[in-house]
């Protein structure tokens, strides 16, 4: 297949993509919660982003090189940690982490994917980071914590959006579990989709193999259900002060939406602030993640670096949230639509889209460098 000519976005991949994966897996990765009007709102919210071009540029090639806690990467974005990635496609962490470390971008692996904290570490040791939820066991948190360290992993994630799992009916809908129950509906659902039934027979059932060490098996068959008890931790600031004793390395703190939390997580000792409304799957009230992005900016004033993530599906939308004062950004399902529609290949196309489109637009705008891109708001 020619890839750049027939899948040449996001958007054809995803279409690609919900053609070649099953029912439920297709409605775990697209839907988002409610009514779904913060998905919408995301997306609407980034296209009325309006930058400015400038005229008589010259012949020049972006600089799109960033670096990031001490870290130079090639381009100013990477993959954010998606949980139940396998389901999308067998491997799919594994595939995402070849990407990171060959393509030089970082990589969020979620704590409820399905590929292991070592295994993935090792195919990508400086370009991993650990996303972590809230468990309520302590000494799962603790565990977590001291295995992200073992592997090589320099940056955490602590995703402090899902105080509680949101209701998500479209995936209840679907009948999602982990591993897929394999009722008659279901059965039909995988052989409608031979590619993906024939890449899972060959590498396995999808599991929880980052966290089934810590419940028994008879626990682990709940799936997502148990997905759902064990994130339910709560946390507050103390419980953010705990890991932030625990790890000396880089921490994130990811979903801060108000930028009182953006001042508190710095005064707690975060090294980044992510902006996100998790994608739309959380809490389907809240405004659009690139609505509330500038004020936090303004309020972070350059003391830590500034993430962003919600809705990205192109270039043009990193160059937005960019110009608007993200220090980086990262796109979920972007790469996860793009490894739906071509396998282990996927991650690395979605790489080539979005760097492609950002230094097209970029040129477009008459942005030499990142920096630049702070002076194209109209």
């Amino acid at each position: 297949m020619d890839y750049q000519n027939q899948l040449p976005s996001i958007w054809h991949m995803a279409e690609r993509a919900k053609r070649r994966i099953p029912y439920f897996a297709w409605e775990y990765l697209d839907s988002g919660t409610g009514m779904e009007r913060l998905v919408d709102r995301n997306r609407v919210a980034l296209d009325e982003v309006e930058l400015l071009p400038r005229a008589l540029g010259g012949r020049f090639t972006p600089d799109l090189s960033t670096t990031l806690f001490g870290q130079t990467y090639s381009v100013p974005f990477g993959a954010a940690p998606v949980g139940m990635s396998g389901l999308m496609w067998p491997g799919a962490e594994l595939a995402l982490a070849k990407t990171a470390h060959t393509k030089n971008m970082p990589y969020g692996l979620s704590m409820v994917a399905n590929e292991s904290i070592e295994a993935t570490a090792a195919l990508a040791p400086d370009h991993l980071w650990m996303q972590i939820y809230c468990p309520k066991e302590p000494e799962v948190l603790d565990d977590l914590i001291a295995r992200s360290k073992a592997a090589g992993v320099k940056t955490l994630i602590i995703t402090v959006d899902v105080p509680v799992g949101s209701r998500r009916e479209r995936q209840l809908a679907a009948g999602l579990t982990v591993p897929p129950k394999m009722d008659l509906i279901t059965l039909w659902r995988v052989v409608k989709r031979p590619h993906w039934a024939l890449a899972t027979a060959r590498y396995g059932q999808p599991r929880f193999k980052t966290i089934e060490t810590y419940f028994p098996q008879d626990q682990m068959r709940e799936g997502a259900k148990l997905i759902g008890n064990i994130v339910d931790g709560r946390p507050d600031w103390e419980y953010f002060d705990r890991i932030r004793e625990k790890w000396a390395g880089t921490l994130v703190i990811k979903g801060i939406m108000h930028s009182v939390d953006a001042e508190d997580a710095i005064e707690h000792g975060a090294d980044a602030v992510w902006v996100s409304n998790h994608g739309g799957r959380q809490f389907d009230g809240a405004p659009a993640a690139i609505t509330v992005l500038p004020k936090i900016a303004e309020i972070v004033a350059k003391r830590v670096p500034v993430l962003f993530d919600s809705g990205i599906r192109g270039g043009l939308d990193i160059a937005r949230a960019l110009s608007l004062g993200a220090d980086f950004c990262f796109a979920g399902r972007g790469f996860l639509y793009a490894i739906g529609a071509l396998g282990a290949v996927g991650g690395d196309h979605a790489y080539e889209v979005l760097r492609g489109d950002l230094e097209n637009n970029m040129i477009q705008l008459g942005a030499k460098t990142i920096p630049n891109l702070r002076t194209t708001n109209v």
